[in-house]
């Protein structure tokens, strides 16, 4: 391993966190900003889209079904969403692209509601390290989940 490819690492563990905190905000701005302007994103089983405004979206009408969900189970009015990933794995880097792969898990103010994977392709645009592509594989939800019903992967 060589210093560009811890670098490179840590732009991509740097990525992963601004998508992630960008979505538990609701700034899919933010979030879609982590994609190229070509890039595209897909979650098995529910949606696939390409395009940074296809994917806010995209992400609205999603995001609006798991806020509502979300404050219905909290204890108070305020939702709380948080993504935690763990697991990173590089299976192969280049000087223009990345693949990775990661499991996450969501959690809602009450309980873990929903975890897969990850499965990432980035690649350099300028300084940083953008999604071209990111395929999230939901592999379980706990009883009455935000996302039992219309992500759940198979």
């Amino acid at each position: 391993m060589n210093v560009e490819h811890l670098i490179a690492r840590e732009l991509v563990r740097d990525r992963y966190a601004r998508y992630n905190r960008a979505g538990d905000k609701g700034r899919l701005d933010e979030l879609a900003a982590c994609f190229t302007e070509d890039g595209s994103l897909e979650a098995r089983n529910s949606f696939a889209t390409t395009g940074r405004q296809n994917i806010i979206d995209t992400l609205t009408s999603v995001s609006a079904e798991l806020v509502a969900h979300a404050t219905a189970q909290a204890a108070t009015t305020r939702p709380i969403v948080r993504h935690f990933v763990a697991s990173l794995r590089f299976d192969s880097i280049t000087p223009d692209r990345i693949e990775s792969s990661a499991y996450f898990a969501v959690f809602h103010a009450d309980a873990a509601d929903h975890w897969g994977t990850y499965r990432d392709v980035l690649v350099p645009v300028g300084d940083e390290w953008l999604f071209k592509r990111r395929l999230v594989v939901i592999d379980g939800t706990r009883p009455g989940s935000s996302a039992a019903s219309s992500m759940i992967g198979g």
